[in-house]
């Protein structure tokens, strides 16, 4: 810095402001400064800054181990919001949902010293996960309270309402689900709002299935359903394991939608281009991670101040897997 500011000739405090965006540096001086900066190569080291103010400027995120469309949209919107705003994101995935294993992504976060943490994992409520984080600003992305000051979330059993009155107001008797694994919040949610749309309807609440997300699994259960002709509407919880069921269901010769009707959920960009092009409720992924980081810097803004939870609406995007019951 001090070589800065014989270059500019200026001070090292002028230096420090211009590099701190400070407003009271006029436009000559600045481009001085920015000059130097550029011919010398010079770069500010954060850690040592962080020593200085006390804060990092950077935002950890803890993420699910997977290649899910949804984990790199939230995380691609947080990205967005966290750079608008001067913040640096810092990532640590989680193999697993057990406690040991959020709390040791958790831990290598709070290692860097990081201001803030976002939970974009369905993490349940744990007292040990609230201790590990306490006194750290933290929005949780799972619609539950967990270990956060914060919750941004989809409507998940909204989302799962959407879809089955969909299917019932095409004429369907019912509809089945294939879920997603039962220890995800997300499932939980669709699965509950898929139940009181049939109950509400008085209709008939057929087994639930589960899968794991993957179109693998979607297929095996498609296979399992696909044998069963009293079978015409089917709600799978994800885009993917959607993908996976009409295969199994074209297999066996049963037609999407004459013959069954399928919604998925998520509105990955592939789903308009499948055949048929799929109806899914669609869940604003990018928007999600943006306001989450929203409500974060406004915690770390002032830390006393109360805020509620934010609900996101998900849509129905109605395209050709659905039709009227035969």
């Amino acid at each position: 810095m001090n070589d800065v500011a014989r270059i500019a000739g200026v001070s090292a405090q002028t230096v420090s402001r211009v590099l701190s965006d400070h407003p009271h540096v006029n436009a000559a001086t600045r481009a001085k400064v920015m000059a130097a900066v550029e011919e010398t190569g010079y770069r500010r080291n954060r850690l040592a800054r962080a020593l200085v103010t006390g804060r990092s400027r950077t935002l950890g995120v803890v993420t699910h181990e997977t290649d899910h469309y949804s984990t790199s949209a939230i995380l691609l919107g947080a990205q967005t919001a966290a750079r608008a705003e001067g913040y640096f994101v810092s990532t640590a995935t989680t193999p697993s949902l057990s406690t040991p294993a959020v709390a040791h992504a958790v831990s290598r976060l709070l290692d860097q010293g990081v201001d803030g943490l976002l939970m974009a994992v369905p993490v349940r409520e744990d007292a040990s996960l609230g201790d590990l984080t306490r006194g750290l600003p933290t929005v949780v992305l799972d619609g539950m309270r967990s270990s956060a000051t914060e919750v941004v979330a989809v409507d998940q059993v909204e989302a799962g309402r959407l879809a089955t009155e969909h299917l019932l107001g095409l004429g369907h008797q019912t509809v089945w689900h294939i879920a997603g694994p039962e220890s995800w919040n997300d499932a939980i949610g669709r699965t509950a709002g898929w139940r009181q749309a049939l109950g509400d309807a008085g209709r008939t609440v057929p087994p639930v299935l589960h899968g794991d997300w993957s179109p693998e699994s979607g297929h095996r259960n498609g296979e399992l359903v696909g044998r069963m002709p009293e079978v015409t509407a089917l709600f799978v919880a994800s885009d993917e394991m959607a993908f996976g069921a009409v295969r199994a269901l074209v297999e066996l010769g049963r037609r999407v939608p004459e013959d069954v009707s399928v919604v998925g959920m998520d509105d990955i960009a592939l789903a308009a281009y499948a055949s048929p092009p799929l109806t899914t409720v669609r869940q604003p992924f990018h928007d999600v991670g943006g306001r989450a980081v929203e409500h974060l810097l406004a915690l770390l803004a002032d830390p006393d101040t109360v805020h509620e939870p934010e609900v996101v609406h998900p849509e129905l995007v109605v395209r050709s897997s659905t039709a009227p019951a035969r």
